[in-house]
């Protein structure tokens, strides 16, 4: 009997070995950061789907960034949350310390329950998260970790969209629609769509990191003139000869930075949309190109999504509190009024104000997030638009690019230097605000 002990107690040992080892694998398996990447690609591919405005996709971004960030943390001691520096941000649910759980499964439950929260298109959304959920089961996360790690993405989810609900967005629905004024220097709805002026109350949505949508106002744009040769005129008709006289590099840079997700395709009697990017989500994409390029971390590539995601949504909400502050008419009309009426931009004209440039303004403040955690001469390769027809563009810095998308919008036909040049600068302020007030790294 005692020999029969001394055989089955090495097989015991053996097979509880073997289980612990088989069960411990699936760990290094769940760190791919494709789970994270995938999951965000996702969110923007329902973005475009929908046809969202850039300013309601940047709020989509930065509250599914946030979910991810604080559900994946807690795999990291050096992280910290950020509860309590965002405005009406509260603590969020804390994990059992005393139980395992499998972060990254948590941080993709909580980032695509956000996501399918704020977009239209769930049931597509439902197909990728159920794709992703089988992944993890397939890696081998034991059932009792995979159930309690869903439940606290679940619970990290939930406190976002909680927070979520509280600003004012769902209010902003049912404010009355912009009235055009016969004023000429006042923006005037352009072709082909004539399109009515998008998120006039944009300014009314509670900011993230900034204090308010005001902080930042750039200088007044140049005083309006019909008069020729006066500064406004000249203003405009830099961008008429400029469009006049295009190269064919200029006209690459404008098409590759338009991101327009209005553009209207007009045949005959029919007119469709052409579904692109947003500006916002070209910035989110160039964050996965870097984060892959770096090989970051889970956690340190939900820190960048999470930075770069909050400075441009309080870039937005900064950017269109100006525009119908000072709702500048844009080139397209104001050339066809005292310059040029059969000129016609190389870009397709967005339907709101002219004045200061949103790829300017959120461009600026999501390089600078970019270039704290990265470098300022960071090499890589933009491949965002290769889907949308596009060759890849390759810059020397995250700020080369910030400043070509910046001039791409005179390019294209669609604003005045001004707002480029103050839209950079506006955008460079609430950046470096951002990348201040955001701490993620315990002391």
């Amino acid at each position: 009997m005692n020999m029969n002990r001394l055989l089955i107690l090495p097989l015991f040992l053996m097979i509880a070995f073997s289980c612990t080892k088989e069960s411990g694998q699936y760990k290094s398996k769940v760190q791919n950061t494709e789970f994270l990447h995938q999951s965000m690609k996702e969110i923007t591919d329902r973005i475009v789907h929908d046809i969202f405005s850039p300013p309601v996709a940047s709020r989509i971004y930065a509250y599914a960034s946030v979910a991810g960030y604080e559900a994946i943390i807690h795999q990291d001691k050096r992280f910290s949350s950020i509860a309590g520096q965002l405005r009406g941000l509260k603590p969020f649910p804390q994990p059992d310390t005393s139980k395992e759980y499998c972060f990254p499964l948590a941080a993709t439950e909580a980032m695509l329950k956000v996501g399918r929260a704020l977009v239209f298109s769930e049931e597509d959304l439902d197909k990728f998260y159920q794709q992703q959920m089988n992944l993890f089961k397939e890696a081998g996360v034991p059932d009792e970790v995979f159930t309690r790690s869903v439940a606290f993405g679940d619970s990290v989810a939930k406190h976002v969209l909680g927070w979520a609900n509280q600003d004012n967005y769902k209010q902003t629905r049912t404010y009355p629609k912009y009235s055009i004024e016969k004023n000429p220097a006042t923006w005037q709805p352009t072709p082909p769509a004539y399109m009515d002026a998008v998120e006039p109350h944009w300014n009314k949505i509670r900011t993230f990191v900034i204090d308010s949508a005001s902080q930042f106002t750039p200088p007044p744009p140049t005083p309006f003139s019909s008069v020729k040769n006066s500064p406004f005129y000249k203003d405009a008709d830099l961008v008429y000869q400029t469009g006049v006289h295009l190269t064919d590099e200029q006209r690459a840079i404008a098409s590759f930075w338009d991101c327009n997700p209005f553009v209207m395709n007009v045949k005959g009697h029919v007119m469709f949309a052409t579904k692109k990017i947003s500006p916002g989500g070209h910035w989110v994409n160039i964050t996965r190109v870097a984060c892959t390029r770096s090989k970051l971390d889970m956690v340190q590539s939900a820190e960048a999504y999470m930075r770069v995601s909050l400075a441009v949504a309080d870039a937005f909400i900064c950017c269109w509190d100006e525009k119908y502050r000072s709702k500048l008419v844009r080139p397209e009309t104001y050339i066809h009024d005292n310059i040029d009426p059969d000129w016609t931009p190389l870009l397709q004209t967005p339907p709101f104000p002219e004045y200061t440039s949103g790829h300017s303004i959120i461009s600026a403040a999501a390089q600078i997030q970019l270039t704290g955690l990265l470098g300022n001469s960071y090499a890589f390769t933009d491949s965002t638009e290769l889907e949308y027809g596009m060759p890849p563009r390759s810059f020397q810095s995250f700020k080369q690019a910030s400043e070509e998308a910046a001039i791409s919008r005179v390019y294209g036909g669609i604003h005045y230097m001004p707002a480029c040049e103050n839209g950079k600068q506006q955008g460079l302020d609430i950046g470096q605000f951002v990348w201040a007030h955001v701490n993620t790294r315990k002391k």
